[in-house]
């Protein structure tokens, strides 16, 4: 896997994926930024919910379960001191789907974290990382 990034100026940074694809990432303006993206620890919270919800919906949809929508809201602490790296992340899963099973749910995000979610594992050596769930009847 490869990327590209490329200063901006100020504080904005603009990275490519491998895949073609570009994120402005930039600060806020007491650092010298424009706020014209998302900082770059913002990014690396997004892509674990991205990662992590992925699996999850895959999982499920595999296990014939109708899975109509999945939303993740993520809550995170970082350390006071320099490197200051995730201490603590809270990943809360809102599940909406057809008769979805407990079980299944529980089963999909567990199999996440342990085995599939390459960015929540990785970031699981430096936080306490929890999850939790609630299920959503579709109509």
């Amino acid at each position: 896997m490869k990327a590209n990034l490329k200063w901006a100026g100020d504080a904005s940074f603009q990275a490519t994926s491998e895949s073609g694809h570009t994120i402005t990432m930039d600060g806020p303006a007491e650092s010298g930024g424009r706020n014209l993206g998302p900082r770059p620890m913002e990014m690396l919270l997004m892509g674990t919910a991205g990662c992590s919800a992925y699996d999850v919906v895959h999982i499920l949809k595999k296990s014939r379960q109708d899975i109509r929508d999945c939303t993740l809201e993520i809550d995170a602490e970082r350390a006071s001191e320099d490197p200051k790296v995730f201490t603590r992340i809270h990943l809360h899963f809102v599940v909406t789907g057809k008769n979805l099973k407990n079980e299944q749910v529980g089963r999909a995000i567990k199999l996440s974290a342990e085995k599939y979610c390459s960015a929540s594992i990785m970031l699981g050596k430096t936080a306490d990382i929890t999850h939790d769930f609630e299920i959503i009847e579709a109509e």
